[in-house]
């Protein structure tokens, strides 16, 4: 990525934190894919152990509160609660990737003003500064906000999330069908299948800046297609 795009350094310099974008954004994207990755093969590594014993477990389990009979009921809980809680924070936390891509545009401008003003006296004067970090503070008090109630979600459903488990098994502990060390046995694999099919939710916060990240290397994208496009239309004229 470096390499790609530093051959088309003279056609991208003048985009806003370019050089910020070639050096840390790379940097950033190849290692956060990166342990991304490595979350993801762990899951899928613990759905490997752990999925087949809850289908055996299931057995002990027939009814499920509110739905009653389901076979293999803990399975389907499990990756309906996680794609119900997905579903949840991807639509809460929608606009968290395009604030934080603003915010480093933002911060960059600023940023630029403020070197450029280490050589010309006449570059980041009080006003332009002023008017600079406002647009910074404005973008932060926005990001803030939108993590608050993002956060609130979040925190409301791992709260649930901690006794969801319980819930399930209720039918089956009145009914005296499970004894107190089968229904911990259950508890901690139904806990390890869940926690694995919320790959996403455990990992929304790196997953948002991973799309900010995506979104400023897609701007350099841009930039080059359009390069490219503009030379396709000159090439026949010449």
């Amino acid at each position: 990525m470096n390499e790609h795009y530093t051959a088309h350094w003279q056609h991208l310099r003048h985009i806003e934190g370019a050089a910020q974008r070639v050096q840390e954004d790379t940097m950033r994207f190849a290692s956060t894919l990166e342990d991304m990755g490595t979350s993801f093969i762990n899951a899928i590594m613990t759905l490997i152990a752990f999925l087949p014993v809850l289908v055996t477990l299931s057995a002990h389990v027939p009814n499920l509160p509110i739905i009653g009979h389901v076979p293999y009921g803990l399975v389907i809980a499990a990756i309906v609660w996680s794609l119900m809680g997905t579903g949840m924070l991807a639509v809460v936390g929608i606009k968290l990737p395009g604030l934080n891509f603003k915010n480093q545009r933002v911060e960059a401008a600023y940023r630029k003003e403020l070197v450029y003003g280490e050589d010309d006296a006449n570059r980041a004067t009080p006003p332009t500064l002023r008017e600079l970090f406002s647009a910074v503070r404005q973008n932060y008090f926005r990001l803030y906000f939108h993590y608050m109630y993002f956060n609130i979600a979040r925190i409301l459903y791992l709260q649930v999330d901690n006794v969801f488990g319980l819930f399930l098994l209720f039918p089956s502990i009145v009914a005296g069908t499970i004894t107190l060390g089968l229904m911990t046995q259950i508890t901690n694999v139904f806990g390890q299948v869940r926690g694995s099919f919320q790959y996403l939710i455990s990992s929304w916060t790196t997953l948002v800046e991973l799309m900010s990240i995506y979104k400023r290397l897609r701007s350099f994208e841009r930039e080059l297609d359009n390069k490219d496009l503009q030379d396709e239309v000159v090439q026949p004229q010449s």
